[in-house]
């Protein structure tokens, strides 16, 4: 009998899955050629290969979990309405795939319960949580009464809802989220030990890195093994010399707008 995401607790790795294939994790579902984090971009990347989907989830003012980047939509809709102040029904009588093209004319903004039906048995779901912690509860309650065999990844660059996600959802795994800026002095920042700082405080199963090659190199990754965080994944690659590059580091996966043509250059 299968069981719901969140009753069966997560094991340590060992060491042959450690070893194990990059995953390539598809960003917003294959978005390089269907729009952003809608079940047509969700189900095409499945079609190409991908081993998962990644997709940023917010909450309506009914409390549903929508899956779009912005706060606002009109970059997908071109009709702006902020997410958080408005009820599901709304926001799903807007297009968000005709932006993209004549193809997607009709696409419906998804919601998570929608996104996990995509999701193929034994597959992975990197679910990107745009918002504080008051996302948590909601999507406890989808998960607890969803019955899958989808593996899942909580991920988020707010401090606070990886906190909550640990709290609420302890045997769910979840990465904390960061991005890089340069100082005018050239210095990097988050360094790695503000990485393995931040990881500790909250409680995270591991690190989700945007991909900087000249700052998240291969001493930043084995700063953070010493320090006994071993699991990374790596964001936005389009690349396949630096998905590589990552890959060879022990990647525990790298999300793409193109997984299929990705998986080919890799090979």
């Amino acid at each position: 009998m299968r069981q719901s995401i969140v009753s069966a607790r997560n094991s340590p790795r060992t060491a042959a899955e450690q070893k194990r294939m990059t995953l390539i994790i598809a960003h917003r579902g294959a978005s390089a050629d269907a729009p952003e984090n809608t079940l047509s971009a969700f189900r095409l990347a499945w079609k190409q290969g991908a081993d998962g989907i990644e997709g940023d989830f917010r909450l309506s003012s009914d409390r549903q979990i929508v899956c779009i980047h912005d706060e606002d939509t009109s970059r997908v809709a071109g009709t702006s309405l902020i997410v958080e102040q408005t009820p599901l029904a709304m926001l799903q009588t807007l297009d968000v795939g005709a932006w993209k093209g004549e193809t997607w004319r009709g696409e419906r903004m998804a919601t998570l319960q929608d996104v996990l039906a995509t999701v193929p048995a034994g597959k992975q779901v990197v679910i990107e949580l745009k918002t504080g912690p008051e996302i948590v509860e909601p999507l406890a309650e989808v998960l607890e009464r969803t019955t899958t065999d989808t593996n899942v990844l909580l991920i988020s660059l707010i401090d606070a809802t990886v906190a909550e996600c640990k709290r609420r959802l302890p045997d769910v795994r979840c990465h904390w989220l960061t991005r890089y800026d340069q100082r005018p002095n050239g210095d990097w920042s988050p360094t790695a030990d503000d990485v393995i700082a931040a990881v500790r405080r909250l409680g995270a199963d591991g690190f989700g890195s945007q991909s900087k090659p000249r700052h998240f190199d291969a001493a930043f990754v084995e700063r953070l093994r010493a320090a006994g965080i071993g699991e990374f994944h790596v964001w936005a690659i389009d690349d396949p010399l630096v998905a590589r590059c990552y890959a060879t580091l022990g990647a525990w996966g790298i999300t793409t707008k193109r997984p299929g043509a990705m998986r080919a250059e890799l090979k």
